[in-house]
C-alpha cells in the first residue's frame, strides 16, 4: 500500500500522457508538473508576464487540492524560451513569491510543445512550512 497522493486537474494531457499534475509524499513534500497558462484549452495570456502569472496560477490550484498554497512553496523552477523574457517572468516570480522566498531557478529552453507558449512553471511545495 503506498501513501503517494496523485492529484488530477482534468487537464486532456494528464490522461493522454499518464502524469498527475502533482504528487503529494508520505513526508510531506508536493510536486507540481509543469504548469503552463492553458486555461480550458486555450493559452490564457499573449505576453511572458501574463503567462508565467496565469502558469503559478494553476500551480497554486494543484496545491490548494492538497490544501496547500503560496506560503507552503519551498522550490519553483521557470522554463522560458527567451532571454528577453526573464525581467518579465522574474516580475511576475517576484510579486507572488518575495515574501516566501523559494529556492528558484529560471532555464532558458528551446520550446514547448505548442508554440505560442514562453512559459512552464514547476513548484515544489512542503507540508509543514507555514506556521
Amino acid at each position: 500500500m503506498s501513501d503517494v497522493r496523485r492529484i488530477s486537474t482534468g487537464a486532456p494531457w494528464e490522461d493522454q500522457f499518464g502524469y498527475a499534475r502533482a504528487v503529494e509524499l508520505p513526508n510531506g513534500l508536493v510536486l507540481v508538473s509543469g504548469c503552463t497558462s492553458i486555461v480550458d484549452g486555450q493559452i490564457a495570456g499573449g505576453g511572458p508576464y501574463e503567462q508565467a502569472v496565469n502558469a503559478f496560477g494553476v500551480a497554486l490550484g494543484a496545491l490548494a487540492q492538497v490544501g496547500l498554497g503560496r506560503d507552503d512553496v519551498v522550490r519553483t523552477r521557470m522554463y522560458i524560451t527567451h532571454a528577453r523574457d526573464v525581467e518579465e517572468v522574474g516580475r511576475a516570480h517576484k510579486e507572488l513569491f518575495d515574501t516566501v522566498r523559494p529556492a528558484a531557478s529560471m532555464i532558458i529552453v528551446s520550446g514547448f510543445v505548442d508554440p505560442s507558449l514562453v512559459v512552464e512553471i514547476e513548484v515544489e511545495a512542503f507540508r509543514g512550512v507555514s506556521a
